[in-house]
């Protein structure tokens, strides 16, 4: 299943609230035909002095307007009775079904409406960066990307909770779907993208994307994650243009940050985002 989460906080509180409402609709629905009908049985059992099986048994046929004959003669007070039963069973089992029917189809619209908003965002944008789940470490890197105000699809298996890192005016694109799936990679439009980043919870899962995406996209620059060692060599003869163990990496800072730790402040001082007066880009140079 595929949706588009565009103005994300706002988009995901309108779900939250939609589906509220119509589980609260549906409860009431059944609630009320529920309360009818144990109004009825009970009413007969008490007006007639009907045992309970009987007393349903009126009850449902009376409701269903199905007209089959009374289980027992009525009195005077139970075709009274009977008559208000008509009136707001009927009404209430009519609202019911009104309510059932309302709630699947506006579902199905909402899906469909979902389908065709990604199709349409996905169809404009182009020269954009896949990121491959959305852990800690996808988190990061959409932060980043955002940052720079550079286009990126999130391709991840579960919904994901709110990330107040982003704001809520952020046009995110969310792909749910298994990122190892050439039809989720296509959905993502691999064919425009820049690049793919791939940091799945497991190297086999990173191992499948790269293969996926070098296929879908020879010219793609694709940037793959490696927990376990060894791995990297894999994901490179798979496709991979750039493997990045964060294990390895991170125990190569800590251990420089206790021997040289003037130059890591400085190199950390010079790679962190933020608004510093100094920053290291990358410029190409025409020969």
């Amino acid at each position: 299943m595929t949706v588009v989460l565009q103005n994300y906080r706002n988009r995901d509180n309108l779900r939250k609230g939609t589906d509220g409402i119509l589980r609260k609709r549906a409860f009431f629905s059944l609630g009320l035909v529920f309360l009818v009908i144990i109004s009825g049985t009970i009413g007969y059992s008490i007006i007639e002095g009907w045992t309970l099986f009987d007393s349903l048994y009126m009850t449902v046929i009376t409701l269903s307007t199905i007209g089959y004959q009374e289980v027992r003669p009525l009195s005077f007070t139970g075709r009274a009775f009977t008559i208000i039963l008509v009136f707001v069973g009927v009404g209430a089992v009519a609202y019911g079904i009104n309510n059932g029917i309302r709630i699947v189809f506006e579902g199905e619209i909402q899906k469909a409406f979902g389908r065709r908003k990604l199709e349409k965002r996905l169809k404009s944008i182009k020269d954009h960066f896949i990121v491959c789940g959305y852990g800690r470490m996808g988190r990061i890197i959409c932060n980043e990307l955002k940052a720079k105000d550079v286009p990126f699809v999130v391709v991840e298996k579960e919904l994901p909770e709110l990330d107040p890192e982003f704001d809520a005016d952020e046009k995110i694109v969310f792909v749910y779907g298994d990122a190892t799936k050439d039809e989720i990679l296509r959905q993502s439009g691999i064919e425009k993208a820049r690049g793919l980043i791939s940091v799945l919870s497991t190297d086999a899962q990173n191992l499948y994307v790269v293969l996926s995406a070098r296929e879908l996209n020879p010219s793609l620059f694709i940037v793959a994650r490696a927990g376990e060692e060894g791995s990297g060599q894999k994901l490179l003869r798979a496709g991979a243009d750039r493997v990045v163990s964060p294990y390895h990496i991170g125990g190569l800072r800590i251990a420089q940050t206790v021997l040289k730790p003037a130059v890591m402040d400085f190199l950390e001082f010079a790679t962190r985002s933020g608004n510093l007066e100094l920053q290291m880009e990358e410029i190409p140079v025409e020969e």
